[in-house]
């Protein structure tokens, strides 16, 4: 969906997931991660993809809109095992070298599997959204809440797509 709004705006795209994740799946240093992602949104205008915690608050300091991909757990983990299914069987590259492995459909550990992951931190996300859309600290952002794929094609078809 970034990339399709990006695309709309004329805008550039910034994957977080593919800063973060180097060779490995090494981490990169957070604080070489704050760089390139500070780097990023000092430009006018962009789209970045993401929600790490460790950055939001430079994101989010020179954003106007946040995105929230608000969809129902099933939804999301439908689509998070379909996902991961296909890219673990093609061997599709993600980033920097890195692709699926087979083992994040038997791990449990959030940590190392995007499915375990999904599962644990969907209720966490809301809450977090939720608090920070009522926080004056974030008053300069419009949040934009897409609670399904209807949604999500409205929003990406509008005219304006900024809410």
């Amino acid at each position: 969906m970034a990339a399709a709004l990006a695309s709309r705006l004329g805008v550039p795209c910034l994957e977080l997931d593919a800063v973060f994740h180097q060779p490995g799946w090494t981490e990169l240093p957070a604080d070489d991660f704050r760089a390139r992602v500070a780097d990023a949104a000092a430009g006018d205008a962009w789209v970045i993809d993401g929600n790490y915690r460790a950055v939001q608050d430079l994101v989010w300091a020179r954003a106007d809109t946040v995105v929230w991909l608000d969809l129902p757990r099933p939804t999301v983990m439908r689509r998070v095992l379909s996902r991961t299914m296909l890219r673990a069987a093609r061997r599709q590259e993600l980033w920097n070298g890195n692709r699926e492995p087979w083992s994040n459909f038997f791990s449990l550990d959030p940590e190392r599997s995007v499915i375990a992951w999904a599962w644990t931190r969907h209720a966490a996300y809301k809450a977090r959204y939720e608090a920070a859309m009522a926080d004056p600290a974030w008053a300069h952002l419009r949040f934009v809440r897409l609670r399904s794929a209807a949604d999500v094609r409205r929003f990406l078809s509008a005219d304006e797509p900024r809410g």
